[in-house]
């Protein structure tokens, strides 16, 4: 069976690029039996400064947003990344291993720093981070956006780059890309050339799972479209519209042609408010199970300590594993079993 490991950061809500892009699909994959790993990336969060406050708040409000949207606490482990020590151990070692030239040609890290007049090192080491935790659980498959490809593409390295040192330790973790959901095709609502995203300064860009059936229609009838009235799909010159068609062709599994013609005697002001209510009645559930979940915080608690000692568990064996071969262990126990097994 797969392993599959996923991360999504605590901070910022769940908007619904995440639900359709991510989350869906963790949900279809611990569906098929596979071992699936969700890691709450609160390590990573704190890249850039949180408030400690809202960072502690966030972590179990992402807790309630994956429970609410079907990821089965039985099926799948759900952790947070700083409960597991040996994510940043294991990053010492894999930093070891790479180029400060090799983590430089990043191009999240080019187009996060260009802004930045001091840049901290967390934000140029962020990808052997994100290697470590692949690394830790022994992952075969990795799900990612096509944004993050070069960023499994280190890891990759990394597990030749160990392996041929040390000797076979890590599995070589294979990228599921495919986006059977579609989710990547969510635009900003505000810049529909870019991608809908949970970090970006102006809340109507994205359309969050929290959000009430007023926001949705306030921020649709916001949307960004363009000067001709009807309805028409053409993502390259008519990104606003289509961008709408594309949400709402998720929500109702229907083709953007199908949309088109159902309503092609609707103007796009007209059609907003169809797309706002076809919203309303996906998110209205989920919205209510994360207030239910919230008002029961100690069901939350147990779920993450369930999850981080189960993550603990698969860690501190891979860990045990490593510092033994790189020479950081002096464990005879450890080197006693690995001569046994290679004697069988």
């Amino acid at each position: 069976p797969k392993t599959i490991f996923s991360g999504i950061q605590p901070t910022g809500n769940l908007h619904i690029g995440n639900y359709f892009g991510a989350v869906m699909r963790w949900k279809n994959l611990q569906e098929k039996n596979d071992s699936v790993i969700l890691c709450i990336a609160d390590l990573h969060s704190i890249t850039f400064p949180q408030d400690p406050k809202t960072l502690k708040s966030s972590i179990r409000l992402m807790t309630a947003s994956l429970l609410a949207c079907g990821i089965d606490p039985s099926k799948s482990i759900i952790f947070e990344q700083s409960k597991v020590p040996e994510h940043a151990s294991l990053s010492w070692v894999l930093g070891t291993l790479t180029t400060m030239s090799r983590l430089y040609h990043f191009p999240q890290y080019k187009e996060k720093s260009a802004t930045l007049k001091d840049i901290p090192l967390g934000l140029f080491t962020y990808p052997v981070l994100q290697a470590a935790d692949i690394l830790l659980y022994k992952a075969t498959h990795v799900p990612v956006g096509e944004d993050q490809v070069q960023h499994l593409h280190l890891a990759q390295h990394l597990v030749h780059t160990f392996n041929n040192r040390f000797g076979k330790t890590f599995p070589l973790p294979e990228c599921l890309v495919e986006d059977k959901m579609g989710g990547s095709r969510i635009k900003s609502l505000r810049e529909p050339d870019k991608k809908m995203s949970k970090s970006h300064s102006d809340p109507k860009s994205r359309i969050e799972i929290t959000d009430s059936s007023q926001d949705i229609a306030l921020k649709i009838k916001k949307a960004v479209t363009d000067f001709t009235s009807s309805l028409s799909y053409d993502p390259e010159s008519r990104p606003g519209v289509s961008n709408l068609i594309d949400i709402h062709a998720l929500l109702t599994d229907s083709l953007q042609e199908e949309i088109c013609e159902e309503y092609a005697h609707l103007d796009t002001g007209m059609y907003k408010s169809v797309v706002a209510e076809a919203l309303n009645e996906k998110l209205a559930p989920i919205r209510n199970d994360i207030s239910r979940l919230q008002s029961n915080p100690d069901y939350l608690e147990s779920v993450l300590t369930s999850g981080n000692n189960l993550a603990k568990e698969i860690a501190e064996a891979t860990w045990k594993e490593v510092s033994h071969k790189v020479g950081l262990s002096r464990d005879s126990a450890y080197a006693k079993s690995e001569r046994r097994l290679k004697s069988t």
